[in-house]
């Protein structure tokens, strides 16, 4: 029997020939990544005990994101105890409004096909998106990677994810792996790789990629992948890297636990209501529903592409006299690219605040939590009760295009009349 990628990623990083679903192997990561949150401040006390030395500072990152800008004494103390814990061990450390961890790792070419990524963060999934197994592991657990380098992980059975054809105008990689959340449940694939493939991903850029790696979390995934193919080259020697890549591709007979067909031609604009991710409806189904905040930013769609699109729909327009439209770059660069490009002159003349990169509101943590009885309408990747601000707010997600939509009419809007034809 072949092996899927899941399978072989890890056989390379047990040092074995060949693994099987459900076996328990012990594994040594390509890259152990923390962020200030759930990073240093609470590893340095166990870490410091057991000895206190990395097994490789090269293959360590840090980075703050979460508590910035700091809203509290408490965050600000982290944020210190972060960049300190980072310079002491002498690691790269990417500083406040970097970005999301995810993005930062991705942008500053930490992530390779075929590697091993571990992280303090369930969204570490995300640089799936490159062909590399990236996993959420817990703080407890990091303290032992950063010792020794290893740690032991059950190979996860994969489910197949085929979307074939072409998306329609107005229709992105958010309302493909919504309508996939939805399909499969919110915990339908525990400890499960979501596998996605067919015409329609391959068409994808590397920027909706992500949007698909980074949620297969919110299906309970262990991870999300991509096979690598020359958008994947390409992308990452725009990044400075120069060594060889791996092709890494999922065999023929490989055995996966089931394998969903869709036809991407079919599909329309999604929307997440609250207060479940897989609580997913067509846009038309919840159109009119009246807003007190849009929110574009996250490292689920905050990205250049999608920036772009939002400003496309906001050109010449202004946003609704009642709400709040917070724009949270993905990363510096990001942010730079869009200045450059006249993006954030046209969001911010439609009337959006543009926000450091960071985790910022998409937790729930600064720079724009909602109150009690706030709506809003996000680009980010969770809507549970208490996501974005208070546990009696309600948290809707949709594309960057619906929420540039929404923010025009004050009310959830179906983004395809605002587009032209053909143009995505």
């Amino acid at each position: 029997m072949g092996m899927t990628m899941s399978e072989k990623i890890l056989a390379k990083a047990a040092r074995q020939s060949e693994v099987k679903a459900g076996e328990i192997v012990w594994v040594k990561a390509d890259i152990a990544m923390m962020h200030d949150l759930l990073g240093p401040w609470l590893i340095d006390g166990g870490f410091r005990r057991l000895g206190g030395r990395l097994f490789d500072k090269e293959k360590v990152v840090v980075v703050s994101d979460h508590c910035t800008p700091p809203a509290t004494v408490q965050q600000a103390d982290i944020l210190k105890f972060t960049r300190d814990w980072a310079r002491n061990q002498d690691l790269p450390y990417y500083y406040e409004f970097e970005g999301p961890c995810h993005q930062v790792i991705v942008e500053h070419g930490h992530v390779r096909p075929g590697r091993l990524i571990l992280g303090t963060d369930s969204h570490t999934c995300m640089a799936g998106g490159l062909g590399a197994f990236a996993t959420g592991i817990g703080s407890t657990e990091m303290i032992g990677v950063l010792l020794t380098g290893e740690t032991w992980m059950k190979v996860p059975e994969t489910i197949k994810v085929v979307w074939d054809g072409e998306l329609p105008h107005g229709v992105y990689a958010k309302d493909i792996v919504l309508k996939t959340i939805k399909d499969i449940g919110h915990a339908g694939a525990t400890y499960q790789t979501l596998e996605f493939s067919g015409s329609a991903i391959r068409g994808l850029s590397m920027d909706e990629r992500l949007v698909l790696s980074n949620m297969a979390v919110e299906a309970g995934a262990k991870t999300g992948l991509i096979e690598p193919d020359e958008k994947v080259i390409k992308f990452l020697r725009s990044k400075g890297v120069t060594d060889e890549i791996d092709d890494l591709f999922s065999d023929k007979d490989a055995v996966y636990t089931r394998t969903l067909h869709y036809n991407a031609s079919d599909l329309e604009p999604q929307v997440a209501c609250p207060h479940e991710i897989d609580n997913v409806h067509p846009v038309n189904a919840v159109e009119g529903k009246t807003v007190d905040q849009v929110y574009l930013g996250s490292c689920t769609n905050g990205r250049l592409s999608d920036l772009r699109i939002a400003a496309d729909i906001l050109k010449g327009k202004k946003i609704a006299n009642h709400i709040r439209c917070l724009v949270v770059p993905a990363s510096q660069h990001i942010w730079m690219e869009a200045n450059k490009e006249g993006i954030l002159d046209i969001l911010t003349e439609a009337g959006c605040i543009v926000n450091m990169p960071s985790c910022g509101a998409c937790g729930g943590f600064t720079s724009g939590v909602i109150g009690a009885g706030e709506v809003v309408m996000s680009s980010s990747n969770r809507n549970f009760r208490g996501r974005m601000g208070s546990p009696d707010g309600e948290v809707y997600l949709g594309s960057p295009a619906t929420v540039a939509a929404t923010a025009i009419e004050g009310k959830i809007a179906d983004p395809r009349k605002y587009l032209l034809q053909g143009v995505r």
